[in-house]
């Protein structure tokens, strides 16, 4: 054995290395598990297109920014505990209720221990109130309830603090369902300099029937239901929202009209704990910056104990139960689950840029179509997928961290052009949930070892052969910088997967049915740089190249073994430390050529081999 030791790793890299023909050793497929579907119990959600060109002059209006008023105009209001006074005949005042019923400025100030104010004005009135030290309570509805008018703009004072607190429960005064401290039937415009406090133990913290806009102030949100709560839109620039609520931090939701129901956040800065979603929007959700730290759910420490109704879906629904504890084969969810995302749109999802610090039982960042990266930081943790879309993700810039997660990246179509991704996943790196062939059993590496390693295949390891495929996923790599640490599959295309460009590192583990690499009709590299090592049983090289792809077998390594690649001048071409045990290491780059030999050491081992 010393011999051999001393020799080159002639053994190890030898064509004879003949890699298991496991074909039946592939994932079971049953005839009746769902496929394409989007919540695991219906079609798939038709999109509404959405426009995305759409900047701050769009979305505000430069009266929805306006702080200023004339004080020499202005009602003045003084609460006094279970009354107030006024200025004008404008504002009627029936013991602790005051209601404003013209257009005007109003300036709010004092103390209401157990009573409301109301605007109940013609539906032409845009009007507008300061709270400059006002606090105001009810115990059985909304502090502020704002039934008519068309637009009411709620300014704070600069330098004040003001409170809007629900007692504890909601007792109907009219026909509508007054559920919030805060509660509007009209558009409502938040803005100034000061703070707000609102409670609601019984319900929402703010409601808003139409559009709501934010653009200022410092808000903090405590309520057993939403925090903001929007049936039309919600809107954010340079305001802050410290938010701990029972169900979502920001809700939007439209059943009507699907064109309705979007939020659009631009700058500021949002934190917010929820035992239900982060920001959820039932159409599209667009960030272009701001910051953002989440606790959504428990965090990712509670994904494992999610039912398998809470995946996808804007209500809760969603993967079909495909994640820990799920029944794979179940087509029924349970409507009373809660989803606990953090970053969730029925429709598609466009990230701009911002930080993000997102920590959530269920996806991260969730869309029911398409999820756009075009940049930002994100630090994440999830219970199940960091990143998830329906059909497809797309991500151009960003620097994104994902220290745990079930599958990191995972959509049908994956569209990685650049960007910054390190990722730890308990399941795949990068998953293309695609579906089966017709046969009902799956192609891919399962049906591609028909040949070995034989007859001049690209690297030598299950080459491309056996039954066809009509899965339909895809995995693209142009550009950008992968590092992916994977307990499963590291690039996991049930489609096609193609790298054309940037420099992808896979880190897999040598137990279990796992590869490096996993495809089902093709794996073709044609540029960039890969790096990748894991398990041999289930291992698949690529299937086409047009640079040089060296893949082997090596037996048994520990982690922290260094691999070193050189050309025949003796150049360093690879050199990589894979922090996991691995039997199988695959490279390639434009480096390396086909029909050239390169020296390869693994550990205090080293050998010759030609690329293909």
């Amino acid at each position: 054995m010393g011999g051999f030791m001393k020799k080159i790793l002639s053994v190890l890299l030898i064509l004879t290395l003949m890699l298991s023909l496991l074909a039946g050793c592939g994932k079971d497929v049953d005839s009746n598990t769902p496929t394409e579907s989007q919540d695991g119990t219906s079609s798939p959600v038709t999109p509404v297109e959405v426009d995305f060109s759409k900047t701050d002059a769009d979305m505000f209006t430069d009266r929805d920014s306006r702080v200023e008023y004339d004080a020499s105009k202005a009602v003045t209001i003084k609460l006094n505990g279970t009354t107030a006074t006024a200025s004008s005949k404008s504002v009627k005042i029936s013991g602790s209720t005051v209601t404003i019923t013209e257009e005007a400025t109003y300036v709010v100030s004092g103390e209401l221990t157990d009573g409301m104010l109301i605007v109940d004005a013609p539906d032409t009135a845009k009007l507008q109130i300061v709270l400059s030290g006002a606090n105001i309570t009810s115990k059985t509805s909304a502090a502020l309830y704002i039934l008519e008018a068309d637009k009411v703009f709620l300014t704070l004072a600069d330098g004040t603090t003001n409170t809007l607190a629900n007692g504890g429960s909601f007792t109907a005064i009219d026909d509508n369902n007054i559920d919030g401290a805060l509660f509007s039937k009209q558009d409502l415009t938040l803005n100034g300099t000061g703070s707000l406090k609102v409670t609601s133990p019984a319900g929402h913290g703010v409601v808003c029937k139409d559009d709501l806009v934010i653009t200022g102030g410092t808000y903090t949100v405590n309520s057993s239901l939403h925090g903001l709560d929007a049936n039309d839109s919600v809107r954010i620039v340079n305001a802050t929202l410290n938010i701990d609520v029972g169900k979502d931090v920001i809700h939007c939701e439209n059943t009507d009209d699907t064109s309705k129901g979007f939020i659009y956040i631009s700058s500021g800065t949002i934190n917010g704990e929820a035992e239900g979603d982060g920001i959820a929007a039932s159409a599209y959700l667009q960030i272009e910056g701001g910051s953002f730290d989440l606790l959504v759910g428990g965090g990712a420490e509670n994904g494992t104990k999610a039912s398998s109704g809470n995946y996808g879906g804007f209500m809760g629904g969603g993967h079909g139960g495909m994640r820990p504890g799920g029944n794979q084969n179940s087509t029924t969810t349970t409507e009373d689950t809660v989803s606990m995302k953090g970053l969730k749109a029925a429709n598609s999802l466009l990230i701009s840029g911002g930080n993000f610090t997102i920590n959530s039982a269920d996806d991260s960042v969730h869309s029911d179509v398409s999820v756009i990266i075009n940049g930002g930081t994100f630090t994440i943790a999830s219970g199940d997928d960091a990143i998830h879309a329906e059909d497809t993700l797309t991500i151009t810039a960003g620097k994104i961290d994902i220290s745990e997660s079930y599958e990191g990246l995972e959509a049908l179509h994956i569209d990685v052009q650049g960007g910054d991704i390190k990722l730890k996943a308990s399941d795949d790196g990068l998953n293309a949930a695609g579906g089966t062939d017709q046969s009902d059993t799956e192609g891919g590496r399962d049906g591609m070892f028909g040949g070995g390693m034989g007859g001049g295949r690209p690297g030598g390891m299950g080459g491309h052969g056996g039954m066809s495929s009509n899965s339909n996923g895809s995995i693209k790599i142009s550009g950008g910088t992968l590092y992916i640490n994977s307990s499963g599959d590291g690039l996991d295309a049930n489609g096609t997967l193609e790298i054309s460009g940037g420099h992808t590192t896979v880190v897999g583990p040598t137990q279990g049915d796992t590869a490096t690499l996993d495809y089902d009709k093709s794996g073709i590299i044609t540029g960039g740089t890969f790096i990748g090592t894991g398990a041999q049983g289930m291992a698949q090289s690529f299937s086409d190249s047009e640079q040089g792809v060296i893949a082997i077998s090596v037996g048994n390594q520990s982690a922290g073994t260094k691999i070193v690649l050189k050309d025949k001048s003796g150049k360093t071409i690879i050199e990589h430390t894979p922090e996991l045990n691995f039997a199988v290491v695959i490279l390639s780059s434009p480096d390396i050529t086909k029909g050239e030999t390169y020296s390869i050491t693994v550990g205090s081992q080293s050998g010759e081999f030609k690329a293909s």
